[in-house]
């Protein structure tokens, strides 16, 4: 009887899966699909080899970036973006078509009831969480966190669907996902296995690990982008103020393209971010310090989080929000 409802129970999980994936594919048209309206499929193939996977990313490029494929004139690229344009309505729509399709959007559990409390139920998909503050701050244990709950049905607050995990500073521990897992009472080799890690060693390579990861989300259900960190290579690979004008253009090309990515595939974004000391904080600011990255990348974050250390295991988010480094990943603080 008990194994009888054991299989009843995980059918009825499949089915929600498989509806919800469904669901996902109606965000997006395959690039493929400009094969109908008469573009050629060698050009397609181009489009793809050079990491645009749907109609609507294609439509997220200017012309001059798609001319600069080799093998499409101006005239292929006018064909391709007639053809996608009647795939995919990029105009204008009504107030109430815009409210219909914010409710697409995902709330992931951050594992503590303060942070979800403070985020309006969680990380939110088609956006950008930035979190940042000081070695220590738990920034990275919520990366971890945020691999798993991503994987948990929506009924449990999660994403239910699979992570990819950018790593410029060397900090992803797989080991560190199993006590979190077993805390959600899921698999850890199964979850594990819906993550998709790629250590980044330079700006360029950490660009084009994005770009490779369209076609990855074309085809598989996706639900966050997690990069730990954002401005680490930047950091290094640009040194002085003469370089500085150059590098928050490059920084801003990459962020661009993360925005992308989290609008056309509905994914969350979590990314961390370092600090700089403020000279101009003056000693009446008891933290003077400051995100790294400028006004570009404040500007392209959607949701910001300061995190600072605080007893023990205990971790502050916006000066009053406590939360817990635990074995489990992140937690609600104890007293």
């Amino acid at each position: 009887m008990l194994s009888a409802l054991k299989s009843e129970e995980m059918s009825q999980m499949q089915l929600v899966e498989r509806e919800e994936i469904d669901d996902d594919d109606d965000l997006f048209e395959a690039i493929d699909k400009l094969i109908a309206q008469g573009i050629n499929a060698g050009d397609v193939k181009k489009l793809q080899d050079a990491g645009i996977h749907t109609c609507n990313g294609l439509m997220m490029h200017t012309k001059k970036n798609l001319t600069g494929i080799k093998g499409l004139s101006e005239a292929k690229v006018d064909k391709i973006c007639e053809a996608a344009e009647k795939i995919v309505n990029f105009g204008y729509m009504t107030g109430s078509d815009a409210l219909l399709k914010r409710k697409s959007v995902v709330r992931i559990t951050t594992g503590c009831q303060a942070l979800d409390d403070l985020l309006g139920g969680g990380i939110e998909t088609a956006a950008i969480t930035e979190a940042f503050g000081e070695f220590r701050s738990g920034k990275t244990q919520l990366a971890h966190t945020l691999c798993v709950t991503t994987q948990l049905p929506t009924n449990m607050k999660g994403g239910n669907g699979k992570v990819a995990y950018i790593d410029t500073e060397g900090t992803f521990r797989p080991d560190r996902i199993v006590p979190i897992a077993e805390r959600f009472g899921m698999d850890p080799g199964a979850v594990l296995d819906n993550i998709i890690y790629a250590r980044a060693y330079t700006y360029e390579h950490q660009y084009n690990l994005l770009l490779g990861l369209a076609a990855k989300m074309s085809e598989e259900p996706f639900k966050i982008l997690i990069i730990d960190s954002i401005i680490a290579l930047f950091r290094v690979d640009f040194t002085g103020r003469g370089e500085l004008a150059d590098r928050q253009q490059k920084l801003a090309q990459m962020l661009s393209r993360i925005i992308k990515i989290a609008e056309e595939f509905n994914v969350a974004v979590y990314m961390t971010n370092q600090v700089i000391s403020d000279p101009g904080g003056g000693m009446f600011i008891s933290d003077p310090k400051k995100p790294a990255g400028g006004h570009v990348l404040a500007h392209a974050v959607t949701i910001r989080l300061s995190f600072r250390k605080g007893k023990g295991e205990q971790r502050v988010c916006k000066r009053k929000h406590v939360f817990q480094i635990t074995t489990g990943g992140v937690a609600d603080a104890k007293d």
